[in-house]
């Protein structure tokens, strides 16, 4: 495919931006697998068309790229056609491999051997959502701090226990880039526009997209518990934070109480004032929902959820998750499938 009809850079705003700019330009490239989320891919690519607009020059370039080469169905269920098939990618491009939803139903044999391939040849790899997956599945992740959308952590960490998802945004890390997928996406190339061209650009570029930056490069993905609830107390959150810790051997409510240093009766009316339910109802719900996670995302069978959520059988189990999706686990997987 020609890349001479297309520009990179189009008119269309009255902002501009002077930078420094020494004639090379970067290539990202987005490997785009089945199911991605449109929002994070689009996320990651507009900073780079608004560098380029606002400043009148040719910072960046950008190709979308599937396995064939065919369109690709999104998780909304838009598609998306690629620009390209896999191919050779040229000396000091990046590429990003974005996932979505079902994220190891959806990498192919090809699609893993091309990841290795071009990773041999020194390509730059990074992952958007889900694409950590992947990027774990052909070995590229080792020792470096790494990211993927915090609702699939745990899913991945049955699938590759020997490595930790940090909680991030983003993680650039020993030639790795990875982000949680939404508008992370964007946090994610600011920083590496920061890196390349100044905090200046990345400023008025986060500007353009209507952007507040993340205050750090450490903030977590998920907003903190206490917003979510409307409450801060200490107690409570240290106790949620435990019950989602603990999933496979959950504690008793007197180990709860002995951990936190606290009444039953304390974090009872703590749980019933903030959270509507009583605490081991909450626990419930925070087991079932991991089971739910599991069912979806992973292989798993549902004997091993059952384990892997706590449950003494896969009777109880059933008994449980029916009563609060309305559906055995097999017909919801059925569903799923």
């Amino acid at each position: 495919m020609s890349d001479s009809p297309r520009s990179f850079v189009e008119k269309g705003s009255s902002a501009h931006f002077d930078v420094e700019f020494d004639g090379v330009t970067d290539t990202f490239h987005f490997l785009l697998l089945p199911k991605t989320t449109m929002l994070a891919v689009a996320a990651a690519i507009e900073p780079l068309r608004i560098a380029n607009q606002i400043t009148e020059k040719p910072l960046y370039n950008w190709y979308t790229l599937s396995e064939t080469g065919a369109p690709v169905t999104c998780s909304n269920g838009m598609r998306i056609t690629p620009d390209k098939p896999l191919e050779s990618l040229p000396s000091g491009a990046y590429c990003f491999v974005c996932g979505g939803v079902e994220p190891e139903r959806n990498i192919s044999k090809p699609v893993l051997s091309w990841i290795r391939r071009e990773s041999r040849f020194g390509r730059k790899f990074g992952g958007i959502c889900t694409g950590s997956f992947a990027l774990a599945a052909t070995g590229l992740i080792k020792d470096q701090y790494f990211t993927l959308h915090w609702e699939n952590q745990q899913s991945f960490r049955e699938d590759y226990p020997d490595l930790t998802p940090t909680d991030r945004l983003y993680e650039i890390d020993k030639g790795l880039i990875t982000c949680g997928g939404g508008n992370a996406s964007i946090d994610m190339m600011l920083a590496l526009m920061e890196r390349r061209h100044g905090p200046k650009l990345a400023a008025v570029v986060a500007d353009m997209c209507l952007h507040g930056r993340a205050t750090s490069s450490k903030s977590s993905q998920t907003t903190a518990s206490s917003a979510a609830i409307g409450s801060r107390n200490p107690h409570l959150l240290a106790a949620l934070d435990l019950m989602r810790a603990e999933v496979e051997d959950p504690l008793s409510m007197s180990d709860i109480c002995s951990k936190l240093g606290v009444s039953r009766r304390q974090i009872e009316r703590l749980f019933l004032r903030h959270i509507g339910q009583p605490p081991m109802h909450c626990y419930l719900e925070i087991r079932l929902a991991r089971a739910l996670a599991y069912l979806k995302e992973t292989n798993m069978t549902v004997a091993d959820v059952a384990v892997a959520t706590g449950f003494s059988s896969s009777n109880h189990f059933t008994k449980r998750f029916k009563e609060r999706y309305n559906r055995t686990p097999r017909s919801y997987r059925v569903s799923w499938s």
